[in-house]
């Protein structure tokens, strides 16, 4: 399991963001959202995420730049996902689905993304 932290860009706002590849799916606070196309959905899922039970009844469309790299991909909109480990409040939390769908890795050693898998056309048989 890794984790890397850093900043993302949806329609050109900076959005502090954690890679978590311990997360199975992609969450995003409201003021992301907001930015983005959302829609409401009939029956609320849960999911625990920091030792806390969390309710969403809302996904969104996430489109965001990642070191110059454009992503597409599925969110739930919950109210808080909460701090890192120095207390900067965590707006997306960019889970293991998407990195894989968008080829991304993590290199926890070095703190960054490694982007040499992420798809620069996709080939669907």
């Amino acid at each position: 399991m890794g984790r890397i932290r850093q900043m993302i860009k949806v329609n050109g706002r900076e959005c502090w963001t954690l890679f978590d590849t311990g997360a199975r799916n992609t969450y995003i606070v409201p003021s992301v959202s907001s930015l983005l196309i959302t829609s409401k959905i009939k029956k609320p899922f849960r999911t625990a995420i920091g030792g806390e039970v969390k309710e969403t009844t809302e996904t969104a469309l996430l489109e965001a730049e990642i070191e110059g790299r454009r992503i597409s991909t599925h969110a739930m909109v919950i109210d808080e996902i909460g701090n890192d480990e120095e207390g900067t409040p965590i707006e997306i939390l960019f889970g293991a689905l998407a990195m894989q769908q968008w080829g991304i890795r993590l290199i926890p050693e070095q703190e960054k993304l490694d982007l040499s898998h992420y798809p620069e056309e996709f080939v669907e048989f």
